[in-house]
């Protein structure tokens, strides 16, 4: 990483002190809880670029006001500080960048340390795992998400959040049997999250959240038809204003169309996801639809491998 690149992703993070002491008021707990749950929504309609120096300015506020805290209050700002640095990392990660989301993981496992919350602490390495899905690395996501659920302490959205990135992990390692055996124990637990805290709460606002999880680890597994089936279902219930998700879920949705030897299928697919990662740039909707040129391989010289090509040149062409 270049000198200049490494201070920029760094910088909200490394902010050295001293700093001049101030008074904080525990209110100022609620007002980031409430921004973050606006951020987070955000990041549906926006995609990673737009938000990440928003959010990185904020938890670089969060950090200033830990070292004059004390007390709750400055338990309280530690654990909204490990949701924003989280936040931070996963926008790094949807934009294509797994140094800079590796990095603040890292930051966020340190604060939720630090906040001595065990959940807290669980999520974090739920959030590394994630990293390391997306380095292909099954045995090092198992490993973490068993370090989470380590003597059963953390909450049941925790516990979900685990689960379901470990069945990822058995995906890469192609273990289908445990695949399913993890997400439907995580299934099990859906009913019991009822906490009120402000991070990790896909499980219960996103449609099908569970199904996109099995969907996306069969077509990893090479399972063409049913990953195909499962997109079918999951897609209907995705809202107009998840468009991010939508488009990362019907890149692998084609990919799954092309695996079950459905290749006009799968273009028609792609046609609606390339619109939506042209107005985002996520660099993991991309990734996806990288996958989908590979999968599309043995049509590449037929009419609709030149048809997939024209839809995709717009946004796979200099990337």
């Amino acid at each position: 990483m270049k000198r200049r690149t490494f201070v920029n992703v760094t910088a909200a993070a490394l902010m050295p002190g001293p700093v001049a002491t101030q008074h904080v008021d525990p209110a100022l707990i609620d007002y980031f809880q409430q921004q973050l749950e606006g951020h987070y929504r955000a990041d549906m309609f926006l995609g990673p670029h737009d938000l990440i120096g928003t959010v990185s300015a904020q938890y670089q506020l969060i950090d200033k006001l830990v070292r004059s805290a004390s007390g709750q209050t400055r338990c309280g700002l530690l654990r909204v500080g490990a949701a924003y640095a989280a936040l931070v990392g996963w926008l790094y990660q949807d934009a294509g960048d797994l140094g800079a989301a590796t990095f603040w993981r890292g930051i966020t496992q340190e604060i939720a340390a630090r906040s001595r919350d065990p959940h807290l602490v669980g999520y974090s390495l739920v959030n590394l795992a994630q990293v390391r899905t997306d380095l292909g690395d099954g045995h090092g996501v198992i490993d973490l998400c068993e370090a989470a659920l380590d003597g059963d302490r953390v909450l049941p959205k925790v516990q979900i959040m685990a689960m379901q990135q470990q069945a990822h992990g058995a995906s890469l390692t192609g273990d289908r049997s445990a695949v399913d055996r993890l997400i439907d124990a995580a299934g099990g637990l859906i009913s019991r999250v009822d906490d009120d805290l402000p991070w990790g709460n896909a499980c219960r606002r996103t449609p099908g959240y569970l199904e996109v999880q099995r969907a996306t680890c069969y077509g990893r597994l090479g399972l063409g038809r049913e990953a195909e089936a499962l997109w079918s279902q999951v897609l209907d219930a995705v809202p107009a204003s998840a468009r991010r998700d939508r488009g990362v879920y019907l890149a692998r949705h084609a990919t799954a169309a092309a695996g079950a030897r459905e290749p006009e299928h799968a273009v028609e697919i792609a046609r609606a996801a390339a619109e939506i990662a042209a107005e985002t740039g996520s660099a993991r909707m991309l990734r996806e639809l990288r996958g989908l040129e590979r999968a599309m391989r043995p049509w590449h010289d037929a009419p609709v491998g030149r048809d997939l090509a024209e839809i995709l040149a717009p946004v796979t062409e200099g990337s």
